[in-house]
């Protein structure tokens, strides 16, 4: 045996090896945290059982659950992308996390990858889970994959920019208190559970403008209604998208 058979190797690890090791780390630590499961997993399920049983909102014609799910599916999308990694980023720069982790071999970039990995894999297991509450209510989804799949990324980096905006700009605390009014607003206002042609048609065309309301009525024209890419609202994600990736990444504070 050679004398240097055992002599360390320094240096950091492949970069793809460090992404895959935060996002795991960042997904468990999501998955882990009380406030998050009630945000992402909880209250949406909670929401699509209790207004799919019970006669609350006029929906229209039709089963109520199809109404409901693809926007529970929004609603899903935004408490993940946005609320929660808003606030869990938001404490993260607070306590000097960030700082010290854009220190250490994983770039910058890369934690964001790590965490934007994170928040795609959380989504698929409420995406998964909210799919089987929803038949075992009698949900009959239309239209095919690739239009949801298409809304869903272009929702997810909407409202991950502007998580990750509201974290990297505020205080922690006030990152907590805008968020969760935020959540609440668009819950309200977003076409989530209430449908948008209930309300006055100037706010109406107002709140269509709005990432949660694109995102539930593309979501609804393909899974209850069978249509194709509803190039609209995909397209108003995508400006979204681009703003708050683009003011993210030029306003962003790591301390």
């Amino acid at each position: 045996m050679s004398t240097g058979t055992f002599a360390p190797r320094p240096g950091a690890a492949p970069i793809g090896r460090m992404i895959a090791a935060q996002a795991a780390l960042e997904t468990r630590m999501l998955l882990r945290n009380g406030e998050q499961l009630l945000l992402t997993v909880v209250i949406p399920s909670l929401l699509l059982v209790l207004f799919s049983t019970v006669d609350v909102v006029d929906t229209g014609a039709g089963e109520p659950v199809d109404f409901l799910a693809p926007g529970v599916l929004a609603l899903a999308v935004m408490s993940t992308a946005f609320t929660g990694q808003a606030i869990a980023t938001g404490f993260e720069r607070r306590y000097g996390v960030l700082k010290r982790l854009g220190a250490s071999p994983l770039p910058r970039w890369a934690l964001m990858c790590a965490k934007t990995l994170s928040v795609l894999v959380t989504e698929v297991l409420q995406v998964a889970l909210l799919a089987l509450i929803a038949f075992g209510l009698g949900w009959s989804p239309q239209g095919g994959p690739l239009p949801v799949v298409l809304l869903l990324v272009a929702g997810t980096a909407a409202f991950s920019g502007l998580g990750l905006l509201m974290a990297g700009t505020l205080r922690a605390e006030a990152t907590l208190a805008a968020a969760n009014l935020v959540f609440l607003l668009l819950l309200v206002g977003g076409g989530v559970i209430v449908p948008l042609d209930r309300f006055p048609g100037a706010a109406a065309s107002v709140l269509s403008l709005l990432p949660i309301a694109a995102l539930s009525e593309g979501l609804r024209d393909v899974l209850q209604h069978g249509a194709g890419v509803p190039w609209g609202d995909l397209g108003v994600l995508a400006v979204w998208a681009v703003l708050g990736l683009g003011a993210a990444a030029r306003l962003f504070r790591w301390e």
